[in-house]
């Protein structure tokens, strides 16, 4: 028997409850159907037309060239992103940490980016990357400015690059992407590992100062170690939010997702799937979503798997 108090906990859950089923059970549930409805199409649905069962969508998604580069740009930023700014949010957390004077202040400052619109921040980024002018690349060229980045590299006497400009190489476009990424990823990732080292029993690095153990082994074998729980934490979510990676394309290259004269070079599989949308391919959009899906469950468990004999707790 249910007791009085179980139904109002019932009761009070239930706003909670509905919300969930209408905007996430129902949803995933539905996605898995049109997934598995050969060429589904809401307009051609709504005119009547039937679709056959089966892993069609599946087959055609990944037999296309498109779908493969998807795929392919999306674990390159990933593979590159979420290892260098693991590493980079882990040193700034241990500097923060160590520094008393304006340590707030600077906590703010890193921490700015996170709550800043991703788009936002990419046309600024795309503005420091970008050569504006004409005849780029011809002995006739005439460049109002080459960017803030071409303008730091020509100072120290390099040469200007064409990083995002029509006829810009694959490599530089990437190369700004993770710049990019890795940029708005610092802050959250300081934020939790800044939180987990004022956590840390500072008994540790008493007892290592008076054994006269380096800093670099205090970092390697105290620091570490007991951070790797957040480490953990803040690799799985980089990975996750990586796979989802979708509009900071947008705000560096707008809609095009790559140079003017090489439009979805860098689409990633959120972007493929946005595309099949428009084109009002919901079978072939619900498909590439549950690969997506099951791409960021595998990567999941196999760090959740890692961390079980790498994270200490």
């Amino acid at each position: 028997m249910v007791n009085s108090k179980q139904w109002k906990a019932w009761l009070y859950l239930a706003p909670a409850l509905v919300l969930l089923m209408v905007f996430t059970v129902w949803p995933i549930i539905n996605t898995v159907r049109m997934s598995l409805l050969e060429n589904y199409s809401g307009l051609k649905a709504a005119g009547g037309a039937t679709f056959n069962l089966g892993f069609g969508n599946f087959v055609k998604v990944v037999k296309y060239k498109r779908f493969v580069s998807c795929l392919k740009n999306t674990v390159l930023l990933c593979l590159w992103t979420v290892p260098i700014s693991t590493l980079l949010a882990l040193l700034i957390a241990v500097a923060l940490n160590s520094i008393k004077f304006l340590q707030k202040a600077l906590q703010t400052i890193f921490f700015l980016p996170y709550v800043t619109n991703s788009i936002a921040i990419g046309m600024v980024f795309a503005a420091m990357f970008n050569i504006v002018g004409s005849f780029y690349g011809t002995e006739n060229e005439i460049v109002v400015t080459a960017g803030i980045i071409n303008n730091i590299i020509e100072f120290f006497g390099g040469h200007r690059v064409n990083w995002i400009n029509s006829g810009s190489t694959y490599t530089a476009n990437m190369a700004v992407m993770v710049v990019y990424i890795v940029w708005n990823a610092l802050p959250f990732k300081i934020l939790i590992l800044l939180g987990g080292l004022q956590s840390v029993n500072k008994q540790y690095y008493e007892a290592a100062k008076v054994d006269g153990t380096s800093r670099r082994r205090v970092f390697t074998r105290i620091t570490v170690p007991l951070l790797s729980p957040m480490i953990a934490y803040v690799v799985i979510t980089g990975f996750i939010s990586g796979f989802k990676e979708y509009t900071s394309i947008i705000g560096i290259f707008g809609e095009t997702m790559g140079p003017a004269d090489a439009p979805g070079r860098l689409n990633t599989m959120v972007g493929f799937i946005y595309d099949a949308l428009s084109t009002n391919n919901q079978g072939r959009a619900s498909a590439a979503a549950l690969i997506l899906f099951a791409i960021i469950l595998v990567v999941t468990l196999l760090n959740l798997q890692v961390s079980k004999k790498r994270v200490h707790y």
